[in-house]
């Protein structure tokens, strides 16, 4: 049995709309092996969520469709297996937390009978069977068995969430996709909710793919790291890798907009610019506009993501560079991009340090 639980190759998602055709996600390629949880980490629009959907062939269509690719589930292809054969898969081998507890739930049902729905639909048992279930996995994840007979309603928004997260557990699925499920949750409640997704995580034996846009809740609870932006992974790697060799200009970026905790910047340093229109995405390099090391090449040819070291990629004509990357005058580019001009290109710098060639 191979070690990788999934393999996402080459997956291409698009919306077709009066507007154009939007290119959600662009070429994706992604390995979650068992027992492993992957951070998905991105802005919003970068494709996350529609990456996770995707997987468990959710996309509505129209005006969605999966375009190209393979998503390889213990080695067997999703996207050719037919609709009822999907059905038994979703919420019984792989399930999902979505981002809002509240549309997830049915407000009309007692949370005991919709997570009982859940244990019925992947397994042979009766009513009573089922809803003993449900009330065994509330305990689990910290809500009184005498609640199950509560409305969504009748929650908090963490308790709601454990909710959510009961279902989502409640048949023991192999690959769990938690779609930022501590967004909408004050700092102490998430908290309690990534500690208790952690140790169920180990008790039942799940693989994860967490969707965040927290870099801290990535290093707490993450071994695996994937950084998204216009629809495709621009680095991945172990945490180690990501976090201590940072190689892609966008993850510089993301670590550079975070306070330091050892106060030694007053300012913050945001990633100038805003995420490409997907209906219009630039040519080359995605990233190039708003890339302070970005040259000719990066704006004409896109970028492959290449292994930088073992287990390493990066999606950057430069990323072999490394620590001798720097960051140019910022003046200097802005009058270089008003000109119509990529930036100088570091390499090649003959006027001095960031200045225009």
């Amino acid at each position: 049995m191979s070690d990788n639980l999934l393999e996402i190759k080459d997956l291409s998602i698009h919306f077709y709309t009066d507007d154009g055709d939007v290119a959600a996600v662009n070429g994706v390629d992604l390995t979650l092996s068992r027992g492993d949880t992957l951070g998905l980490v991105g802005e919003t629009g970068a494709g996350k969520t529609t990456t996770a959907l995707g997987i468990l062939r959710l996309i509505a269509s129209p005006p969605g469709e999966i375009v190209s690719g393979e998503i390889l589930y213990e080695g067997e292809d999703l996207l050719r297996k037919t609709d009822k054969e999907m059905q038994k898969i979703r919420g019984g081998k792989i399930s999902m937390i979505f981002q809002d507890p509240m549309t997830a739930l049915n407000p009309v049902l007692r949370v005991d009978e919709q997570i009982a729905e859940v244990v019925r639909l992947h397994s042979k048992c009766s009513v009573q069977e089922s809803l003993k279930c449900a009330l065994e996995i509330l305990e689990k994840v910290g809500i009184p068995s005498e609640r199950g007979k509560d409305y969504p309603h009748q929650f908090s928004g963490g308790m709601k969430q454990r909710v959510v997260i009961a279902m989502a557990l409640s048949c023991n699925p192999q690959l769990l996709l938690a779609d930022e499920p501590t967004t909408a949750l004050d700092v102490t409640i998430q908290a309690q909710v990534l500690d208790m997704m952690k140790g169920l995580k180990s008790e039942f034996g799940t693989s994860m793919i967490l969707i965040t846009h927290d870099l801290g809740v990535v290093a707490e609870n993450c071994n695996k790291v994937a950084i998204m932006y216009a629809g495709q992974i621009v680095e991945r790697g172990t945490v180690q890798d990501i976090f201590n060799n940072t190689s892609h200009p966008y993850t510089k970026g993301l670590f550079n907009s975070l306070p330091s905790h050892q106060g030694k910047s007053k300012r913050l340093k945001p990633i100038r610019g805003l995420m490409p229109d997907p209906a219009n995405l630039p040519k080359g390099c995605s990233f190039h506009p708003r890339c302070p090391y970005a040259d000719r090449l990066c704006f004409s040819e896109p970028a492959e993501l290449k292994e930088i070291s073992p287990g390493h990629f990066s999606r950057c004509h430069h990323a072999d560079k490394g620590a001798d990357l720097y960051f140019p005058d910022e003046e200097i580019n802005e009058i270089a991009y008003s000109m119509g001009f990529p930036p100088s290109n570091p390499g090649n710098d003959i006027l001095g340090k960031g200045k225009m060639l």
